[in-house]
């Protein structure tokens, strides 16, 4: 028999999630999830792991709790490791000791792993702190939404009016009027500062603060729904002094990257460093050529090579992948010279354990074939292509003119992906930011070419864009002047493309001074307005 791990899968932001959560995770054989567990949460389980969603939502019809805890004890007959991962903590109102009872019950092995819980980490990214010096020294969790099959409730109401402190309501959108009327009934002020937060930990957060007596009427204003958290206390007013994570240049911005997963994650990282929320949305995925057989012949033949030219990292990747394949290393290189297309194939090749011999300062075919020209006498030398399947002819015409022999072989192919366009689900977000903001924020990760709306107008975007940026370091071909560069990136087929669908472009220009031959776009805005949600504080 295997064994059953409750294990918190924390308040929403993936980032959270313990390391001991993410280890077992990575071990499952079998996970069974909540409705509030982020999907990238779920990526640290391997694809052979079987996935069970048992999630309940208020109001919506949804798995018995009799259920899940019969499940978990039937999967435990059939697999090593089942992880029942929960939202926020399994003990604090997760009914993961209900879980745990029965497994014990059964005789099931099972462990409990602590998650962050939501009553604190939704506060702490609201800027709020459920205890202070001075404010409060003491915090009280309390259910929004007792068991509804109870006669009376067992809270004392009169006891939770008097402590002080700070109270958070969990679940406590549904039933926030009768139970901040009880409270205000049994003698808390109806001037108590109260907040609610939406969505906490989550770039999608929204804070609304007032006080007892408004809250209600604040959040019906706003549209605030589950899940929500309530919370109590005079240290809501520390809001305004330490709202951190809804200070960040990019929250509220929900953006789409469409790079194939592999290339687009450590730009996304640094995204949702920014605040926003991203989506990866690959269009493309990078697959083996449609004939793998010419690349396993160069590879076996590779030191008989002057040259091996790589123009990408997929080539980089493709290519010791069948280095590997055919049981050699590095060493089959010796003597062999390399040269990298760009400073990120160069990356990648050093991460194989080699290093490039020659990396073109321009990423040009001319520029690379004048560059091996400098480097040596091309005349007779064998020069290793690998690359995409359907690639530009320019730099291997332009090296065989050169008199050197080239031989081109497909590492990899680009192939249409549609496998996630199911997944994406348009949520109503804030307000866009001010003009500018997006721009300064985007030029600390520049290089992308993105496109950003409020959440429920990405369905819509070619009718009514919010705001595109160009931050492309499109080349200038040659040595031709500034205001030939200039206008080669102004009529680029990027900007003729965004313009065809109406949308506002911030212009860029050439650098042509000597060791910066690049262009370098300036981060000039041109919004146009969207209606957004009711403003919330």
């Amino acid at each position: 028999m295997g064994s059953v791990y409750l294990v918190g899968a924390g308040p929403g932001d993936p980032k959270l999630l313990t390391l001991r959560a993410a280890e077992l995770l990575a071990a499952a054989d079998f996970v069974v999830y909540d409705a509030l567990v982020h999907p990238a949460i779920l990526e640290h389980a391997p694809e052979r792991a079987e996935r069970q969603f048992v999630g309940k939502r208020g109001g919506e019809t949804s798995v018995s709790q009799e259920t899940i805890t019969s499940l978990l004890v039937e999967l435990a007959g059939r697999y090593e490791v089942v992880v029942r991962l929960k939202g926020g903590d399994p003990f604090v109102f997760g009914r993961g000791g209900e879980e745990a009872e029965a497994l014990a019950l059964a005789g099931v092995r099972f462990e409990v792993v602590p998650g962050v819980t939501a009553g604190i980490a939704a506060p702490a990214y609201a800027g709020i702190p459920v205890t202070h010096r001075g404010l409060a020294s003491c915090v009280t969790f309390v259910t929004g939404h007792e068991d509804p099959t109870k006669e009376s409730s067992d809270l004392d109401w009169a006891h939770l009016a008097r402590v002080g402190g700070t109270i958070v309501f969990y679940m406590g959108v549904r039933r926030m009027e009768e139970n901040l009327g009880r409270l205000v009934a049994a003698g808390r002020s109806p001037d108590t500062p109260a907040a609610l937060v939406e969505w906490g930990t989550y770039p999608r957060q929204r804070t609304l603060t007032a006080t007892i007596g408004t809250l209600v009427g604040e959040a019906e204003r706003a549209g605030v729904g589950a899940p929500a958290l309530v919370i109590v206390g005079d240290v809501v007013t520390m809001r305004e002094r330490l709202r951190w994570f809804e200070s960040r240049p990019l929250f509220g911005r929900r953006i789409l990257v469409t790079r194939a997963r592999a290339q687009a994650s450590g730009f996304a990282a640094q995204l949702e460093a920014l605040g926003a929320e991203v989506i990866q949305f690959p269009t493309i995925r990078i697959t083996g050529p449609a004939d793998a057989e010419p690349l396993r012949a160069a590879v076996k033949q590779v030191d008989g090579y002057d040259w091996v030219v790589f123009t990408s990292v997929n080539g980089v990747e493709r290519f010791w992948r069948e280095m590997r394949s055919s049981g050699r290393d590095a060493r089959s290189l010796a003597g062999v010279h390399l040269c990298a297309i760009g400073p990120a194939t160069a990356a990648a090749l050093e991460l194989e354990g080699v290093r490039a011999d020659l990396v073109p300062a321009q990423f040009i075919s001319e520029a690379v074939a004048d560059a091996l020209a400098d480097e040596v006498d091309l005349t007779g030398a064998r020069i290793l292509l690998p690359r995409a399947e359907v690639s530009r002819e320019a730099l291997p015409a332009l090296l065989r003119e050169r008199g050197a022999t080239v031989d081109e072989v497909a590492a990899y192919r680009t192939v249409p992906d549609s496998r996630e366009a199911a997944e994406l689900r348009i949520q109503r977000g804030p307000e866009p930011a001010q003009p500018g903001v997006v721009g300064r924020a985007l030029a600390q990760v520049g290089g992308h070419r993105v496109a950003i709306a409020p959440h429920d107008q990405l369905g819509a975007v070619r009718q009514r864009p919010v705001e595109v940026v160009q931050h492309s370091p499109d080349r200038a071909r040659g040595r031709a002047d500034q205001g030939a560069a200039t206008s080669r990136c102004r009529r680029s087929r990027e900007q003729r493309r965004v313009q065809a669908f109406g949308w506002k472009l911030s212009q860029g220009s050439c650098d042509e001074s000597p060791g910066k031959p690049r262009c370098r776009p300036t981060m000039r805005l041109r919004s146009r307005s969207l209606p957004g949600p009711p403003a919330a504080s």
